[in-house]
């Protein structure tokens, strides 16, 4: 993917200057330096584009440290913007010391790496337990140690497992069901460890933090080899296939296109209270997973079909039948979304179409 292309598409382009000109107390960013882990992947890079919109129309003068394990991926996500002088690619891996890498001074710390799709979730399962509780106290650990004005834990609407049939949607204190004896539960276990890691470093070591928990995401920026039944949606209608549905589409989720998903991260790490956790989610997409399938398959012209997993996709994915999302807290420090999901799908289509054509 050339990214320096699909950054200059008109509808991607709207999309980072909508985020970018929103009413944020930006001035708490300029002048900073902001780390980023995970910057390559859908949000992480999304937000970069974000930030280097706003250092060139606004003067905000923000250093951006891009973490990650490739290279090549950075390349292919940011193309000419490593040119920048705002933005530096550091290779590392979170899950070891960072003295390896050396890394200067930060004063905001997102934690935006983990596993994230169900492929990974079922071929990785050590990898997507230690990124979320390894890397997320080697980060933690930095924080500390420089002094970081704030600590960003990305966490998951996964933290609250399976709903209980008590409510209808996910409010920030609601506890539901976790089989924490099984492959899939490293993910949103790792996650809800990484939640208590960080309440401990506020406790004991005094780290400002706070804590998204995101919605099912998507959008432009997403990785091509991403297993999450909406990524594989997309992708199928990018291409003018049928989609393919895997179970019988009766799950009823959250999701968020990721302009507000960055949207509301950056609300919460300008706006958010220590120590807080905020779902960013909308009712506006909150949608069954066969009418979702049945969306975009009317969008690309083709037809859903029924398919079984096989065992590898069924060991990655959620065991999730409800998990629908409260914003009301996000919604209350001035957060709400722009896109519901037809037009956050139209967009990622629309997007995507125009790249693979060029």
């Amino acid at each position: 993917m050339d990214t320096k292309r699909i950054f200059d598409d008109p509808l991607l382009k709207e999309d980072v200057s909508n985020v970018a000109a929103l009413s944020l107390p930006w001035d708490k960013l300029k002048n900073k330096v902001i780390m980023i882990s995970g910057a390559t992947g859908l949000i992480g890079t999304f937000l970069i584009y974000v930030l280097l919109m706003r250092n060139t129309e606004n003067a905000m003068n923000c250093q951006i440290y891009a973490l990650g394990r490739n290279k090549e991926k950075a390349v292919r996500k940011f193309g000419d913007f490593l040119n920048r002088q705002d933005l530096t690619f550091i290779p590392c891996d979170i899950n070891e010391s960072l003295k390896k890498a050396d890394i200067p001074h930060a004063d905001y710390v997102l934690h935006l790496a983990s596993n994230t799709h169900p492929i990974a979730y079922a071929t990785d399962p050590i990898g997507t337990i230690i990124t979320n509780i390894i890397g997320t106290k080697n980060l933690l650990d930095y924080c500390v140690k420089n002094a970081a004005t704030r600590f960003v834990f990305a966490s998951s609407v996964e933290v609250y497992g399976e709903n209980r049939e008590d409510v209808d949607e996910f409010a920030e204190d609601y506890c539901g069901y976790i089989d924490c004896n099984s492959l899939r539960a490293g993910y949103p276990e790792s996650k809800r460890c990484g939640e208590a890691l960080c309440q401990a470093y506020i406790k004991q070591s005094g780290v400002d933090i706070v804590i998204p928990r995101f919605a099912r995401t998507y959008g432009p920026t997403m990785l091509m080899n991403d297993s999450k039944a909406i990524s594989q949606f997309i992708m199928k209608a990018i291409h003018k296939k049928d989609i393919v549905l895997k179970s019988n589409g009766m799950q009823h989720y959250s999701f968020s296109y990721v302009a507000d998903a960055v949207s509301g991260l950056l609300t919460i790490m300008l706006k958010g209270k220590c120590g807080e956790a905020y779902n960013i989610a909308d009712i506006g997409s909150n949608i069954y997973l066969k009418e979702l399938a049945e969306l975009i398959a009317t969008s690309c012209g083709k037809n859903v079909i029924f398919a079984e997993p096989d065992a590898l996709e069924q060991a990655g994915y959620s065991k999730a039948t409800k998990a629908c999302m409260d914003s009301t807290k996000l919604q209350k420090l001035g957060w709400k979304a722009h896109y519901n999901i037809s037009t956050g799908i139209q967009r990622t289509i629309e997007v995507l179409q125009r790249l693979i054509k060029e």
